[in-house]
């Protein structure tokens, strides 16, 4: 029987997809996207009596990082986003400001995830996959022996990210999703950065902005 445990819950301002995934065993964790409402974050961090190793970020948009400041200060655990997004995040402030969402200061990443590197949660690892589109450093986080995948804002149910924000490329987002999503296995959980789940052979069959082929 598997001690993985997720905890996936949207938080404010908009409806990002927190995530919390540990081992029941080691009782390590990591939080993915914390855009908001630390104290919702913690309290469920500790109901599940976790230690978190890491804060990972699918990319620097303000909307999935607003949290990370204060999960980093209460669990000591270091930020870690893709080295493109790093100009997004210097921005944090000012697209706060022009969504009119009071800023959070946030500390500097403390780790450069690369493509392909192995994150460690106890005996499980997850794959970061680079997919640039909506953003230059958009990331996902693939769990292969969990067929579970978090698609950040690249892939949506039924939908895929925007690319008319800072840095957003319609023609890589596209790319990213064929090549690097659609060639995971079909029964792989699809866990967005917004909305409900979904699976790689649904996207696969019924999306309807990136075809399989």
């Amino acid at each position: 029987m598997s001690s993985l445990i997720r905890k996936t819950f949207p938080v404010p301002p908009l409806s990002c997809n927190c995530s919390i995934v540990g081992d029941l065993e080691t009782k390590q964790a990591v939080v993915i996207d914390p855009g908001g409402n630390p104290e919702r974050i913690l309290k469920e961090i500790e109901s599940l009596d976790l230690t978190v190793s890491a804060i990972l970020h699918t990319h620097a948009h303000f909307d999935h990082f607003l949290a990370s400041g204060h999960i980093k200060q209460a669990t000591g655990a270091p930020l870690c986003l893709h080295p493109h997004d790093e100009d997004l995040w210097s921005m944090l402030e000012i697209q706060c400001q022009m969504f009119g969402v009071p800023y959070v200061p946030v500390p500097a990443p403390d780790q450069w995830i690369q493509d392909e590197e192995v994150m460690v949660i106890g005996p499980y690892a997850a794959t970061v996959l680079h997919t640039p589109g909506h953003t230059p450093g958009s990331t996902c986080f693939y769990f292969p022996d969990q067929d579970l995948v978090f698609s950040g804002d690249t892939l949506f149910r039924g939908g895929i990210g925007r690319t008319d924000l800072w840095g957003g490329d319609g023609k890589s987002i596209v790319q990213s999703i064929r090549e690097r999503l659609y060639s995971l296995k079909e029964e792989t959980l699809v866990i967005p950065g917004h909305g409900r789940e979904s699976s790689i052979g649904w996207e696969r069959e019924h999306n309807m902005f990136v075809q399989a082929s």
